[in-house]
């Protein structure tokens, strides 16, 4: 039976509280902790930066599953790798030499992904599936939490893994965007390996039993 794992994303966390929300991450079940970095250029929105990556990077005991929601994203990777940033995860509608930039960033020391859009279709990812570590599709919009999740996803997700099993690629699937009680169940028996999940965990009565609980569908 597969092992699914659960990266909660800090973007949906008490930002006033925030060594407070990742003490509760380190004590859970998550495997990694996302984080959502925005240029306001790429997407309509400005989340945080550097300063705040290195802060978290100190007190977080989960790796740090860093989505780079930036235009030009080639030109930090060395702040990503020395803000402690494990798994840089890029959007393939936001590189031009993609194939250049996933190699700078194994080169750097980091784990890597690639983002697809919920217009882009998988088929975009055929001839560096096998240099990455990670996909993560988008089943919302990116640069809000709390949007509804696209119900076009469950059938990517199948795409995206024929295209994995007939490569012999390693990568994992990510699904990120109205993942919740409905949902996940959903995308697991589609494929997927990894949930991320903002306002349903953090906003949860019980983070830590929601955790648990995405871990163990």
């Amino acid at each position: 039976m597969k092992k699914i794992m659960v990266s909660p994303s800090l973007l949906s966390a008490d930002f006033l509280n925030i060594q407070k929300e990742v003490e509760m991450i380190n004590q859970s079940d998550a495997d990694w902790l996302h984080m959502d970095v925005m240029d306001g250029v790429f997407v309509p929105n400005i989340s945080f930066g550097f300063p705040i990556l290195s802060a978290v990077s100190k007190i977080s005991k989960k790796p740090l599953d860093t989505h780079f929601m930036i235009v030009q994203p080639e030109k930090y990777i060395k702040e990503a790798k020395e803000s402690g940033v494990y798994m840089m995860t890029i959007h393939q509608e936001a590189c031009l030499h993609l194939n250049r930039t996933i190699h700078a960033i194994r080169n750097a020391g980091m784990k890597v992904g690639v983002a697809l859009n919920p217009s882009t279709p998988v088929n975009t990812l055929e001839d560096v599936i096998n240099d990455i570590d990670m996909v993560l599709l988008m089943s919302v919009n990116p640069g809000f939490s709390s949007q509804k999740f696209i119900e076009n996803t469950i059938g990517k997700i199948a795409r995206l893994g024929k295209l994995i099993a007939d490569s012999g690629s390693k990568a994992l699937i990510e699904v990120d965007g109205g993942v919740q009680s409905e949902t996940a169940p959903r995308l697991v028996e589609a494929g997927v390996d990894v949930l991320v999940s903002g306002s349903y965990v953090f906003r949860s009565n019980n983070p830590i039993a929601t955790i648990h609980a995405l871990k163990n569908l």
